[in-house]
């Protein structure tokens, strides 16, 4: 350990005393389109809080995982049980992660059974292009489960004809390698990947062994034409991982285990006459066993869950002199099949002796108007769902951005939105669970307003919002009752938060006038969150004071001369809980790479000052975690 310090301290001494080089211009991607909603618009005009993660910030982080690269991101609060993404949560603006969306390219991947596994992604970090992360409710653009946010992750759609592989080794016999390939044609573009990586893992069970060490597979492919009257996409992916899950849902049981196995495709395609059309389909299947006792079924029988997931859209636009209208409509069909979730079936499947199947439908309006100083949005979505007797509710919501000068910008939105209650929230009525099959949706109405200045090399952002939801799904305990009380499954909670939150980025060679500055870029972010629950008297919450409170990241590209470059990203979390184990805590994560034309070698450090934290409960998080690894890309250069 004494040596991994030292090893460690000359690092960071290296990062903050190289001298002064030629370096590259980091630039902020302002014209890329972003789709906040169903019309896409420049993000410079965007009306709402987007926060747009490119190529390069990907590329230079030192994240090995989306997962880990989503933590960098201000409004997001990402908690792993699991290392390297196998069990994370992703949630937004004291939200759960129930309540966000999360999609590939656009298409809604989100898991009905539970948030635990809508961050089962099929896609390597090499794949991205770029990844939105839209704070706020967008059910108006991307459907129910996207009550407080959504993230959209937009793989590679172009680019030469090229060819990758990525090997990686590090800390606790930790493995990865990936490899991938495109071919451009005249007028397609066709990306495949696939990915493995494996751990024994940070820590022990009481007995020694294993507990929470990984396997994990991944492939993914991606393909568009661009024909004479339409632009086709068509994607594939499936996510294959066994992981030990150490005491992950029961601090009781040391030696739980999990194997979840995810598979997705969907086809979309864009019209290019005056009236735009966008169809598209998609199908999600997901199968996932959990072992209280690992390879024991003889001691507790083991949790069997099999959903599948297929929807379609439609939705199409017209320019006119008064702006851009949008019209729609989708349904989605959601099933599982399971040992514990749903109603007992009349013809059982093995071990899947209960089941469910639900489909939502929605109509949506929607419309905007760009001018020369002010974007506005104004739309409605109707939605029902064939699993809730609530009938026929409408969501609206109405959006403006206007450029009081040529860097300076003030928007504002109001927006409310919905979400159905998972399978797990409708069912779970196992170890001290008592789930109400009778949950209704969860509202919200949100509110929010900022300033947004955008200069040449600066991009800064600060916003306010407040959210007020109604028939907020909870988990309760009645006190009376004891410690043995089950927890149950309720609508009776309101919610209201609000919050605060600042981002600054900097392109420290474009503000300077200096492209040989060694410091390429800034990103920094504070956020602050405040909420008021309103729990009936003597009824304990679950959920309650596990938001964070207060974040702070800070991030710093440098170039250390023509082949090296490097990464510092710092990040300080101040959670609100119940818990006496999660503290506030401060993590320094590093990069270091070096560059030749078709070669990348690069070490890597998380948690580089080797702290002990804790995200949830009693479950300890990764010290000290080292990478070293080497990428090797060949690419034909066009004509």
């Amino acid at each position: 350990m004494p040596k991994k310090i030292s090893f460690a301290a000359a690092l960071l001494f290296a990062f903050l005393f190289a001298p002064a080089t030629r370096a590259q211009t980091y630039y902020i991607l302002d014209s890329v389109s972003v789709t906040a909603s169903k019309l896409p618009v420049p993000l410079h005009k965007n009306t709402r809080t987007v926060i747009l993660m490119d190529s390069l910030a990907i590329a230079s982080a030192p994240a090995e995982n989306i997962n880990d690269l989503l933590k960098y991101a201000v409004g997001v609060d990402v908690r792993q049980r699991g290392a390297m993404g196998m069990q994370t949560d992703i949630s937004m603006r004291g939200g759960t992660f129930d309540q966000i969306a999360i999609l590939l390219n656009g298409i809604d991947i989100s898991d009905p059974q539970t948030g635990h596994n809508s961050a089962d992604f099929p896609v390597n970090l090499s794949d991205i292009d770029h990844i939105e992360v839209l704070e706020g409710p967008a059910a108006r653009g991307h459907g129910a489960s996207s009550m407080v946010g959504a993230i959209n992750i937009v793989t590679k759609y172009d680019g030469e004809t090229s060819a990758s592989v990525n090997l990686e080794g590090g800390s606790f016999k930790y493995a990865n390698a990936n490899a991938s390939v495109s071919l451009k044609g005249r007028s397609s573009f066709n990306m495949l990947s696939a990915g493995w990586q494996r751990s024994d893992g940070f820590n022990r069970n009481a007995a020694g062994g294993l507990n929470n060490d990984f396997g994990a597979f991944k492939t993914f492919y991606h393909g568009n034409a661009d024909l004479d009257r339409t632009t086709v996409a068509w994607q594939a992916g499936a996510s294959l991982k066994d992981f030990g899950s150490s005491t992950f849902y029961s601090a009781r049981f040391d030696d739980q285990f999990e194997h979840s196995f995810k598979t997705f495709t969907a086809v979309k395609a864009e019209g290019k006459g005056a009236l735009h059309f966008t169809p598209s389909v998609y199908w999600t299947h997901g199968e996932d066993r959990f072992e209280l006792f690992r390879g024991a079924p003889d001691r507790y029988p083991f949790n069997y869950h099999k959903t599948n997931t297929v929807g379609a859209d439609f939705h199409i636009s017209a320019d006119s002199r008064l702006g851009r209208s949008a019209f729609g409509a989708g349904a989605r069909r959601e099933g599982i099949r399971s040992t514990n979730l749903g109603e007992v079936l009349a013809n059982p499947d093995g071990v899947y002796v209960r089941g469910l199947a639900r489909t939502a439908y929605t109509v949506f309006a929607e419309h905007s108007l760009v001018l020369d100083r002010l974007t506005a949005f104004a739309g409605v979505t109707a939605a029902c769902n064939t699993g809730s007797d609530e009938g026929l509710h409408l969501y609206p919501g109405v959006e403006a951005n206007f450029r009081l000068t040529d860097a300076l910008r003030i928007y504002g939105s109001y927006n409310a939105s919905y979400r159905m209650p998972t399978f797990t929230e409708l069912y779970y009525s196992v170890g001290g669970h008592l789930a109400d099959p009778g949950l209704k949706s969860e509202k919200l109405h949100a509110f929010e307003g900022g300033l947004k200045f955008l200069g040449r090399g600066i991009r800064a952002v600060a916003t306010v919002y407040y959210n007020k939801g109604f028939d907020i799904i909870d988990w309760v305990q009645e006190v009376s009752a004891g410690e043995d009380a089950p927890w149950t499954s309720v609508n009776h909670t309101e919610l209201n938060t609000f919050g605060q939150e600042a981002t600054l980025q900097l392109s420290v060679g474009e503000l300077t006038g200096r492209r040989n500055f060694f410091l390429r870029s800034v990103n920094l972010g504070y956020s602050h969150i405040s909420q008021d629950k309103d729990v009936k008297k003597g009824f304990r919450s679950l959920y309650s004071m596990e938001y964070i409170r207060h974040r702070v990241t800070a991030q710093a590209d440098f170039r250390l001369g023509s082949r090296f470059s490097a990464n510092l990203s710092y990040r300080y979390v101040d959670r609100a809980t119940s818990s006496d184990l999660i503290k506030p805590y401060s993590l320094l994560d590093a990069k270091l790479s070096y560059s030749v034309p078709a070669l990348e070698v690069y070490l890597r450090a998380n948690n580089l000052l080797n702290k002990e934290y804790y995200d949830f409960g009693d479950i300890p998080q990764p010290g000290l975690w080292f990478m070293a690894g080497i990428r090797v890309t060949l690419q034909k250069r066009g004509e």
